[in-house]
Order: C-alpha cells, then structure tokens, then sequence
C-alpha cells in the first residue's frame, strides 16, 4: 500500500493550539452569578445560547459576540430591569476575556515544530479577525505557520477555496482540531483527511453525533498533540 503524499497539514487554533472554550465557560458562570436575582426558575444557559444562535448569523463568532448576546439575555430575563452597573460588569467581563493570556495547550508548539519538518503547516481559525490575530500574535505561535487563514465559517466551501487557492488536492490535505462540526466533518466531507483531538469543553453548537466520522476511512484521533507526528505517517 503506497503510503499517502500529504502537501499541507492544517491546525485549527481555539482548544486545539491554545485554550479558549475554558475562558468562555468562566465567563458564562460569572454571568450566571450577577444574573441569579432575574432569572427565577427559568434557564439561564439555555436562553443565552439561544440568543447567540439568533445572533450568529449577524455577529459571528468570537467574544464580542458573546458579549452582546449576554446583554441582550440580561435585558430580556430582567424584563429590562438590568441595571447600568450590571451591563457594565457584563462588558467587563467581555473585555477581560479579550486580554486574557493566551495559554497553549501542552505540546502545541513542538507538534507544530516537528510536523513542519516534513510538511507545510498553516492556521485555519474562525472567529472575529482581530481576536484571533491578537491571539495567534501573543501565542508566540506565528513563525511557525507557512500561512494564515482567518474565517468567518468552517464549512466545506471555505475549507475547498482555501485549497483551490494554494492548489493542494483534498486527498493531500490534513486537518487537525477539537471541533467535530468545524474541523473533522466538512474537511471529510471535502475527501481530505482529518485527526480529532477532542478539548475537555465543547461549546453546545460545536456538538454532533460523531458516530459516522469515526468510523471513517480518513478520521483519526488522538488524545494529545504529542500523539500527532506518528499519526501522520500512519495514514
């Protein structure tokens, strides 16, 4: 059995290189906490999840987004009661979350490190541009990549214009992250192959049946990024 030509490994950046879905849930319990006189017997998680759905598809992703879906749960649980002091600590909670210290996950940097050995690497991370280009910038993480890619959506059409561009083939391609919905399904999807290294917390619209995927003939996974290296030459 030849052995497969691989010409670009992808990493995804949120809870795969550093940790971000951590920062979110802190936040989320601290908003829960300044929220608790309001919302009675009602569900607090529930209704912001379902307003940052309502809101995605304006606002994106990113804690910006997250931060306005969280004043707009606190006005409408309060029945607009929500005080001045409130929305602010709310908007300081957004703002700590955009200065909080990158914290990459163990062995992110020599995965990154020894796969460029033998293979172009690049970044592929969705979310809010700024955002993401502060965080990748204070990861310390940068050089390493042969390329960049910020998107607003991973989805199979973003994943292929990306490759159409660099003119690699998807059946050359590997993608590495912790999201089953934006990096292991759509990079399938495209013919590409693709290694899970699920992150402890998964955001509720990141969740999907993952039955399918793991019994496919290019899905991989490992449990740390250290793993990685040896994956790859397996495939």
């Amino acid at each position: 059995m030849l052995a497969v030509v691989i010409d670009l490994v992808a990493f995804d950046g949120d809870d795969t290189l550093w940790h971000n879905e951590s920062i979110f849930s802190m936040t989320q319990e601290r908003f829960r906490e300044l929220m608790q006189p309001y919302v009675g017997d009602r569900d607090l998680d529930e209704r912001l999840f379902a307003t940052e759905m309502r809101n995605l598809r304006l606002f994106g992703y990113g804690v910006k987004a997250f931060t306005l879906s969280m004043i707009e749960t606190a006005i409408e649980l309060s029945d607009a009661r929500v005080t001045a002091e409130e929305i602010a600590a709310i908007i300081h909670a957004g703002r700590s979350m955009l200065e909080h210290p990158v914290e990459l996950l163990e062995g992110a940097e020599e995965a990154i490190e020894r796969v460029s050995e033998r293979h172009p690497v690049m970044l592929i991370t969705k979310g809010d541009l700024f955002d993401q280009e502060s965080k990748l910038a204070r990861s310390g993480l940068g050089d390493r990549f042969d390329a960049v890619e910020i998107v607003a959506e991973k989805d199979e059409r973003a994943y292929r214009r990306i490759l159409d561009r660099r003119g690699v083939a998807p059946e050359s391609f590997v993608m590495i992250g912790n999201s089953a919905r934006s990096d292991i399904q759509p990079t399938l999807a495209l013919g590409a192959y693709a290694v899970h290294v699920p992150y402890p917390l998964t955001w509720a619209h990141e969740q999907i049946d993952e039955t399918e995927l793991q019994t496919h003939g290019r899905y991989r996974r490992i449990d740390s990024l250290a793993d990685l290296p040896v994956t790859l030459t397996s495939l």
